[in-house]
């Protein structure tokens, strides 16, 4: 039986991750990446949005594929599982860099000046055009980390025979708030220098929560008991951590050390996941028209959305052509267009469809 509230978890995430990168790509905290900001303003209070969300939204993404990985071994086999997985994440995050991606590289290099400045840096155009097929991984990260998860799960599934998933099934009340502290320890260790997205541990660990834990009815059944608890708890830690890092600490850079290192981020990132999954299991397991026409579109808008919002930025923010306010909404425009637009086209054309898309290519009979 379909988990409905599963489907929805994912496009509510990310429609948030889209309107997230708009303030990004304009944020006044310092947070590298994105354009800068663009008003006079002293304070630009409406990034407090970033710090309410950014903690959290990814590592309840992970929950929901280590989640939809237990769903789908149960119906099919590792080399299916891995074939599958290896199409839908590694052929689009690697062939479809060259196939496609790199655009938002050239995007992303023209918005930062980079191209004049590596060329009066003497370096050679060949090493040029691989910096900008490498930029255009973007929002790849996800996909680069989700492939790596899978593969690893298969050997550990093979290791544990299912003894872990039998202890998730019994999995108390009480020791899902102390998988807090795994979550903080993972999180000082194996976490990349300067592509701060990268936290391999971090991560896994959330996706494993989502495989053996969370998968279980019955973990979920005693969660959805207590909703209104988890709910509070979650939304209560992210004011804490907004407050903290935002008001407090005049803007701290969320995204890097010592920030996310810290024991609030941490427990902002676990309880604000498990509040969006609990409540959406609880109030949000249905289906309708518009619901499933997002849920059947969320992975385009996820590849795309980021695109759209750069190529506004440069475009339009860059040359000052429109005022700071009009320039936030065209961007979230733009975000929305690029990411239903470009899958509505590119999901049609033979080749580009399973390269960028990982879509299964239909043989001809």
């Amino acid at each position: 039986m379909r988990k409905y509230y599963l489907d929805n978890v994912r496009w509510v995430t990310v429609v948030i991750v889209v309107i997230y990168h708009v303030l990004y790509m304009y944020n006044a905290e310092g947070v590298l990446g994105g354009f800068g900001k663009i008003t006079d303003l002293s304070v630009q209070y409406y990034d407090i949005l970033q710090y309410l969300v950014y903690p959290w939204f990814m590592p309840v993404l992970f929950i929901a594929a280590g989640m939809s990985s237990r769903y789908y071994l149960d119906g099919h086999t590792d080399r299916e599982f891995i074939r599958s997985r290896t199409r839908k994440l590694l052929v689009p995050s690697t062939i479809g860099l060259f196939a496609f991606q790199f655009v938002q590289g050239y995007v992303s290099l023209s918005l930062s000046n980079a191209f004049s400045e590596l060329a009066a840096a003497g370096v050679p155009k060949p090493v040029i055009f691989l910096i900008m097929i490498a930029s255009g991984s973007g929002v790849l990260w996800f996909v680069h980390l989700l492939w790596f998860y899978s593969m690893i799960l298969v050997f550990l599934r093979k290791i544990e025979k299912g003894r872990l998933l039998e202890l998730g099934t019994r999995t108390p009340v009480w020791m899902l708030v102390l998988f807090c502290f795994p979550v903080w320890g993972a999180g000082q260790v194996f976490n990349t220098p300067i592509v701060s997205v990268y936290r391999v541990a971090f991560y896994y660990v959330f996706f494993l929560i989502g495989y053996y834990v969370l998968s279980n009815d019955e973990v979920m059944e005693r969660l959805k008991q207590h909703a209104g608890i988890w709910i509070a708890t979650g939304i209560a830690l992210c004011i804490a951590f907004s407050v903290r890092y935002f008001i407090l600490g005049g803007g701290m850079n969320y995204a890097d050390v010592p920030v996310n290192r810290s024991a609030l981020y941490a427990a902002d990132a676990y309880f604000g996941a498990l509040a969006m999954l609990v409540g959406m299991a609880r109030f949000g397991d249905f289906r309708t028209a518009f619901t499933s026409w997002m849920s059947s579109r969320s992975f385009g808008l996820y590849m795309f959305h980021y695109l759209g919002i750069s190529s506004a930025a440069l475009l339009i923010a860059r040359q000052g052509i429109l005022p700071a306010p009009a320039v936030y909404v065209v961007s979230l425009a733009a975000g929305f267009i690029f990411g239903y637009g470009l899958y509505a086209v590119i999901s049609r054309i033979p080749f580009y469809r399973w390269a960028v898309l990982g879509i299964k290519e239909e043989k001809n009979v």
